[in-house]
Order: structure tokens, then C-alpha cells, then sequence
């Protein structure tokens, strides 16, 4: 019997993706259409934009995901798309564009979490945690989510904390435009950064000795439009430098000593960090420096594979399809879709 492919469809925000995945780890194409020159001068994603924007873009990414991998829809063993979390109406596109493609071929249809694919990179990247299928720490940090889980097995995820309010990326973006340099704000301040001094300001770390597992980034934002207050007429060069350091040191600190604190407390020996704020070059290194020192196995998939993509839906979505998960016709984008109970439709 040959291998599995996988054709998988990622249209959950504002990227339009697709990509064509053999067995767990053969990446035979990765295409993603970018939305972000559409929605800067907005300074966030415009969910009516980014619909359209879709619309427009799904079938020749979709033909481009098919013809960079040499093969035809005759090849391919099933159709993986994400069903929710996310914008409905972007949802809504890929899963529609999805389905007509299932009952056009005959291929099965097999529905994914997004937060689900953005963990299943990881088992793209590394064959730990996976192959032995041992119980990790998942921390899904991005624009819309940030939360820690306990992956006690593929498809099986106990919920050990998230934001009260804003998402770390939701926080980058928004302290971006306070600071006016643009969208995506996660991006900027992480370069501005790397040549700021990031002990210059004292900023807050919300939560992290009063709540176990759980995050709050809206009063670090307030502490930081505060500071900014301070200076009239803008901040720019070394004082928007270490600004930008500051700020992203008291965010990343809180999610180091978060995760860490839930592996330890769960006794697991594996860590998974995934989202689009896992591109972010300072929270590499400390998560990196925190799993060596206390003998963590790491995956952080390359930033690729961290931020919207098709590769991880094709990840998850062989998972689901191996296990039996079936979509059928009538499933409806699920804007709220909680990892936890995770299953079959």
C-alpha cells in the first residue's frame, strides 16, 4: 500500500494555505498567500477583508500546493481543513472550498483544529515528543490564543491555563501600534529589540506568582502606553529600543516561567512551544536555556510552521484520518472549538 497523502486547506485568519503532506514528515509543497500588506494599514486583521481576500485566493493556492508536489487530486488519500477556531467567515471559505472538493473526487474529508495543527508541527519537525508517543507540555501561543495544555496523547489534551484577556500576540500588535510601528507589531519590536537593553525599563509580569497557569497581558499594555505617555513627542532610537526590549522580556519571562512551572508540575519530560509568537527570537532562547537547564526535551518548529500554515492541518489531519475522524457534508465552521474533549464529529 503506498504511503498517505494528505491535501490540507488552512484558512482560519489571513492566510490562504494549502499544502500536500506524504506519511507524517514529507513535505512535498507549503503554500501560503499572505494577507498582511492587506490588513497594515488597519493595524490588524479586517475579518470582511481578509473573507474576500480568501475567496480570491483559495483555488490557485490550492492548484499551486497540487502542482509543486507532482501529483494530481487522483493521488491524494484524503482532504484535511481546518474547521475552527477562527473567523467564521474565513473559515467558512477553505471549508466550503474543502468539502466541494470532497464530494467532487470521493475523498474523504477530515475536519482539524487549528490549535491542534499548530501542536502537530511539532511532530512534523522532531520525532519526539511522537514516535513514543510520550505526554508533553504544549504551550499554543499566537495572535488569538495563548495557552498551556497537557498533551497526555495525540488527540487527547487537558487545558491547564490561558489568557484572561489579550493574547501575547494580540499584546505585540497592540503595544506596535500604541508605539506606531506598524503590523504585525510581533515582528518590528522583535528586531528592534535584539539591539535594546532590556533591563532600561521595569515593566510588570502579570500574573506570574498569583496565578498558577493562567496569563493576563492587558495591564502589561496599560504599563506600557503609560510609559510611552512620558514621552511626548514619540519614542525613537535607543529609548524605542529598549522600550521594545523591555516590553517583549517581561512578556516572554511570564511564558518561561509558566510553562516550566507546568512541567514540572505535571513530571513530563517534553515541551512544545508552537503559535505565530513562537517565531519570536527572545522567547527561543530563554525557552531554550530553561528546557536545557532542567534536562527538557524542546520542539519549537521552524517559524514556518509557526506561523498559519497548511503543513500543520496536513500534520493533524493525518492523525485524525488514521484514527477514523470523518467529515461530512454538512459540518459548519466552528469559530470556538476547544481542544479539550477533542474528537471525532
Amino acid at each position: 500500500m503506498s504511503e498517505t497523502l494528505i491535501l490540507a486547506i488552512e484558512s482560519s485568519c489571513d492566510e490562504t494555505a494549502a499544502a500536500v503532506l506524504r506519511g507524517q514528515r514529507e513535505v512535498l509543497s507549503d503554500v501560503v498567500a499572505s494577507q498582511v500588506d492587506l490588513h497594515a494599514e488597519y493595524g490588524g486583521v479586517v475579518p470582511e477583508l481578509a473573507c474576500r481576500a480568501h475567496v480570491e485566493s483559495i483555488d490557485p493556492v490550492v492548484k499551486e500546493a497540487l502542482a509543486k508536489a507532482g501529483v494530481t487530486l487522483n493521488d491524494i488519500t484524503a482532504i484535511a481543513a481546518t474547521q475552527g477556531p477562527g473567523l467564521v467567515g474565513a473559515l467558512l471559505v477553505g471549508l466550503s472550498y474543502a468539502k466541494a472538493l470532497a464530494w467532487s473526487t470521493g475523498l474523504p474529508l477530515v475536519p482539524v483544529n487549528h490549535l491542534e495543527a499548530h501542536i502537530s508541527a511539532a511532530f512534523v519537525e522532531d520525532p519526539a515528543p511522537g514516535d513514543n508517543e510520550r505526554p508533553f507540555v504544549g504551550l499554543v501561543v499566537s495572535g488569538g490564543h495563548t495557552s498551556l495544555y497537557l498533551c497526555e496523547e495525540r488527540s487527547k489534551y487537558k487545558l491547564l491555563g490561558q489568557t484572561l484577556d489579550d493574547a501575547a500576540g494580540e499584546a505585540f500588535d497592540k503595544v506596535a501600534k500604541i508605539m506606531g510601528l506598524g503590523y504585525p507589531g510581533g515582528v518590528v519590536i522583535d528586531q528592534l529589540a535584539k539591539e535594546g537593553n532590556r533591563e532600561s525599563f521595569e515593566f510588570p509580569r502579570p500574573m506570574m506568582k498569583k496565578s498558577r497557569y493562567d496569563f493576563s497581558f492587558s495591564g502589561l499594555k496599560t504599563a506600557l502606553r503609560t510609559h510611552v505617555e512620558r514621552y511626548p513627542e514619540g519614542l525613537s532610537g535607543e529609548e524605542l529600543k529598549d522600550t521594545c526590549a523591555s516590553f517583549q522580556e517581561a512578556v516572554v519571562e511570564v511564558l518561561v516561567v509558566k510553562a516550566m512551572r507546568a512541567v514540572k508540575d505535571s513530571g513530563v519530560r517534553d515541551m512544545v512551544v508552537c503559535g505565530g509568537v513562537a517565531c519570536n527570537s527572545r522567547l527561543r532562547e530563554m525557552m531554550a536555556e530553561a528546557c536545557e537547564k532542567r534536562g527538557i526535551k524542546l520542539v519549537i518548529p521552524r517559524p514556518r510552521y509557526c506561523t498559519d500554515n497548511a503543513v500543520m492541518v496536513a500534520a493533524a489531519g493525518l492523525h485524525r484520518f488514521e484514527a477514523g475522524v470523518r467529515g461530512t457534508m454538512d459540518i459548519q465552521a466552528v469559530p470556538t472549538w476547544p481542544l479539550e474533549g477533542l474528537g471525532g464529529e
